[in-house]
């Protein structure tokens, strides 16, 4: 379908299925995390699945070619990305399993009901109240940093949608891990799956991969790490895989 851009808007194709996405030059974009956490997420047959903070929109129009009866409620406070965000939707034509909502995700029980969610995913901001760049735009910096939404209220948001038993899955920096574990299981979601991001195989991890259950018991299962690339610098065939893949 043929969309109007705004200035500084560009067409990205994503490589997979003839997706692509709407992104502003002058705004936030997303990047590898994003594609990774995709890739960790489990998809069920006719799961409903919220994304808290959905920016572009890429979560959901990944995960939306995992299981294609999956239908998603995507909510972006920022209401020109969430406006961009709908019309990658209609570009793909898959505003009716996607439906954006320019609403903040501590809202999100005003649009869909309390604990209906069988799964949310969540790419929040990585940076620590306060820690924006004076150079960053107001909408760089809200997606990543936690000004507008702490860690707190993010994962109490994605809790109260969630039905039990439901799968809470995000991405964030390896060296806040106990932080988010910590915060996870404060609202009774507990981390189930971990797997740690490395650059390369004798780096330390600077991302880690969390699936929380609702309401389960304790029980960690710890994937093996994910290697990003080789010491030559080209990519993993893991990689070459998640990026590539039909």
């Amino acid at each position: 379908m043929k969309i109007q851009l705004k200035e500084n808007e560009r067409i990205d194709d994503l490589q997979r299925n003839g997706l692509s996405i709407i992104q502003n030059d002058q705004a936030f974009r997303f990047g590898m995390d994003a594609v990774l956490l995709a890739d960790f997420t489990r998809v069920n047959p006719r799961d409903k699945i919220a994304d808290m903070g959905t920016g572009t929109g890429i979560l959901p129009l990944l995960l939306s070619q995992k299981e294609e009866t999956a239908a998603f409620h995507a909510f972006e406070i920022q209401q020109e990305m969430a406006e961009m965000a709908s019309r990658s939707m209609i570009m793909n034509e898959l505003e009716k399993r996607i439906s954006v909502h320019a609403t903040d995700m501590r809202q999100a029980t005003t649009v869909i009901a309390r604990e209906s969610m069988d799964a949310v995913v969540c790419n929040p901001p990585y940076g620590k109240h306060g820690a924006a760049l004076k150079s960053e735009t107001q909408t760089v910096s809200i997606a990543r940093h936690e000004d507008e939404c702490q860690l707190g209220d993010i994962i109490k948001s994605c809790a109260a949608v969630l039905r039990n038993r439901g799968r809470l899955s995000m991405v964030f920096p390896a060296q806040r891990m106990l932080e988010l574990l910590d915060t996870l299981r404060s609202s009774r979601l507990e981390p189930k799956r971990i797997r740690m991001v490395c650059a390369k195989v004798d780096r330390a991890p600077y991302l880690v991969l969390v699936e929380a259950m609702k309401n389960a018991r304790p029980a960690l299962l710890w994937m093996p790490p994910l290697v990003v690339y080789h010491a030559d610098g080209s990519e993993t065939d893991e990689i070459h895989r998640i990026y590539h893949r039909a």
